[in-house]
């Protein structure tokens, strides 16, 4: 798609969003250029809420205000990593995101910020890179030990069980726990029987004595993680 286009079809998209979504929001700006990760390769930011708040003692829209930026180098840079990627879907989705950042601007919330710091630290981790083991919990929380990043979810079980076993839409399965002395075992399964989401991780996290944990907190040390890939197997009652 080529820039002009591409400004059209986010004009023509942003303005199918009801207006009252868009309240304190000074309008939408696309760049011609593209805004890199400053430390993960072939990462594009694709979109900017750009929010500044002026002092007051009333809140809302009249203190808040907010540009959207959307940068074409980023979508044409990443669509030619992807044969299959899709402009319109993606545009849309940057869109709302975008916009979701600012509403959240107005009510104070910093969801959606926890949310993209969790989706950085997972790329880092599918990287092989280091990164903070305890990301997922900045997730969308979705209860019961479970939690959403992107596309992959995860579920944590506190303390050391050789056997741990989930419930996902009326299947009941078991997973088996290698052997480890990790402070935090991320166990992928795969292959992924149906229905299982696409991306699934389990989290076997160690429980801390308050004394190793008052240690490990002031001699900086970091926590001991370990990866493994994991099948599981469906229980079939009865």
């Amino acid at each position: 798609m080529k820039f002009e286009q591409f400004e059209q079809r986010a004009t023509e998209l942003w303005q199918e969003i009801p207006r009252e979504y868009q309240s304190g929001v000074d309008g939408l700006r696309v760049e011609r250029g593209a805004q890199a990760h400053p430390t993960l390769p072939d990462v594009y930011t694709l979109g900017e809420c750009l929010t500044e708040s002026y002092p007051s003692e009333f809140g809302g829209p009249d203190t808040t205000r907010s540009l959207v930026v959307l940068y074409y180098g980023s979508f044409w840079r990443l669509s030619r990593l992807d044969e299959g990627f899709d402009w319109e879907g993606e545009l849309w989705e940057t869109l709302t995101h975008e916009l979701r950042h600012h509403l959240e601007s107005l009510a104070a919330d910093d969801a959606l910020e926890d949310q993209d710091y969790a989706a950085d630290e997972n790329f880092k981790r599918l990287d092989g890179r280091s990164f903070d083991p305890f990301f997922f919990r900045a997730g969308e929380g979705l209860g019961d030990g479970w939690y959403r990043v992107e596309d992959e979810y995860f579920r944590e079980y506190e303390g050391r069980s050789e056997v741990l076993e989930l419930e996902w839409e009326a299947g009941h399965y078991r997973v088996h726990v290698p052997e480890s002395d990790a402070d935090v075992l991320f166990l992928s399964v795969t292959p992924l029987p149906p229905p299982l989401p696409p991306a699934l991780c389990l989290v076997q996290t160690r429980p801390q004595g308050t004394m190793r944990l008052l240690r490990s907190i002031f001699a900086s040390q970091r926590k001991v993680v370990q990866e493994y890939e994991v099948p599981a197997e469906r229980i079939v009652d009865g």
